[in-house]
């Protein structure tokens, strides 16, 4: 039996939409892991990188979301696992749907990189949800966004971009604790899994 050319050319273009999206999330996340080379501070040598896990990249794992914003949020503290805390702004909250359940997590400014040219466009967007202590980190994971994301009232969350904060690694760092607001009541299984390596003192060691 024939096949008409434009089931071809569908089918030819679903092949190319996930080649693309496959390739994106190997480069992404293959400079996510040379990040770790090239910062001074980092907690992970070239060998720990094979220790790091992942789950499979999805495309339902990147959702198109509300963008509601918060202009008139005034700076708060925000609390880090070390005891010491960051001030933030809540810039906006995100409202979407998760398999059919409808959710929302707030975004927040740093107040320090206000006045950093490289940095002031950036959003922070920390959450937990209910794979946190099983298959991920038990503190929570993060996701990095900008402002011009959120200019349309739309923005794109895409959590197969998810991962630890330096604490997952070593102790030692002051990294944030994702506040009440940000806790997911469903699995988030997407981005980076529970470091699969021996976490590190602040001196290098091996904690116990």
């Amino acid at each position: 039996m024939k096949q008409h050319p434009i089931m071809w050319i569908v089918v030819t273009m679903v092949i190319a939409s996930c080649t693309s999206f496959s390739e994106e999330m190997r480069r992404h996340r293959e400079h996510y892991k040379q990040q770790f080379l090239s910062d001074p501070r980092s907690p992970l040598d070239s060998g720990d990188l094979k220790s790091l896990d992942f789950f499979p990249s999805v495309r339902s794992a990147r959702i198109e979301a509300d963008f509601t914003a918060t202009p008139t949020a005034e700076p708060f503290e925000m609390a880090t696992y070390s005891g010491i805390t960051r001030t933030y702004r809540k810039w906006g909250e995100a409202t979407f749907l998760w398999k059919g359940q409808g959710a929302s997590l707030a975004l927040f400014e740093n107040m320090t990189f206000r006045g950093n040219p490289m940095y002031r466009d950036y959003l922070f967007l920390p959450f937990k949800d209910d794979t946190n202590g099983h298959t991920t980190y038990g503190g929570g994971r993060y996701l990095n966004l900008s402002k011009a994301d959120t200019e349309d009232g739309q923005i794109t969350i895409d959590f197969n971009k998810s991962y630890n904060p330096w604490c997952a690694f070593s102790d030692g760092f002051n990294c944030p604790i994702p506040p009440r607001e940000n806790h997911l009541p469903f699995e988030v299984k997407a981005g980076e899994k529970k470091y699969k390596g021996a976490v590190k003192s602040a001196s290098g060691q091996q904690v116990p």
